[in-house]
C-alpha cells in the first residue's frame, strides 16, 4: 500500500499551491488522513488532518485560516489547498494515513499514522 504525494513546487510569497495525496488502496477511504511538514533543522510539524468521512478537519496553529484540507470520498485522495504562503511554509510535506486516530485531538500525533508518503517539496520565495 502506497501514498503518493504531489503538487509541490516553487511559489512566491502570497501565492498558492494545492497538494494531493493518492492512496493505492481504496480501503484508505476509511482512514484518517493527515499532512505533516518538516523544514531543515526543525522538527516535524502537524499541518492538517481529516476524518475518513471528510466531516472533521483540524489544523496546526501556523496554517489555520490559510490552508484547507479536503478529501474525495469516492476516491482515496486528499487535497491540501495552501493559500497566502509565506517563507516559513517552506518544507517537505508528507501525507500520512491512520487507522487508529479517531478523535480530532489525535490527528496531530504523528505516532498515530502507520502509512507515510514520500514527501513533496514546497519552497516559498520572498
Amino acid at each position: 500500500v502506497q501514498l503518493q504525494a504531489s503538487g509541490g513546487g516553487l511559489v512566491q510569497a502570497g501565492g498558492s499551491l494545492r497538494l494531493s495525496c493518492a492512496a493505492s488502496d481504496r480501503s484508505f477511504s476509511r482512514y484518517t488522513m493527515g499532512w505533516f511538514r518538516q523544514a531543515p533543522g526543525k522538527e516535524r510539524e502537524f499541518v492538517a488532518g481529516v476524518s475518513w468521512s471528510g466531516d472533521t478537519t483540524t489544523y496546526g496553529d501556523s496554517v489555520r485560516g490559510r490552508f484547507t484540507l479536503s478529501r474525495d470520498t469516492a476516491r482515496p485522495t486528499v487535497y491540501l489547498q495552501m493559500n497566502n504562503l509565506n517563507v516559513e511554509d517552506t518544507a517537505v510535506y508528507y501525507c500520512a494515513a491512520s487507522h487508529s486516530a479517531y478523535y480530532p485531538r489525535e490527528y496531530s500525533n504523528h505516532n498515530e499514522y502507520g502509512y507515510w508518503g514520500q514527501g513533496t517539496q514546497v519552497t516559498v520565495s520572498s
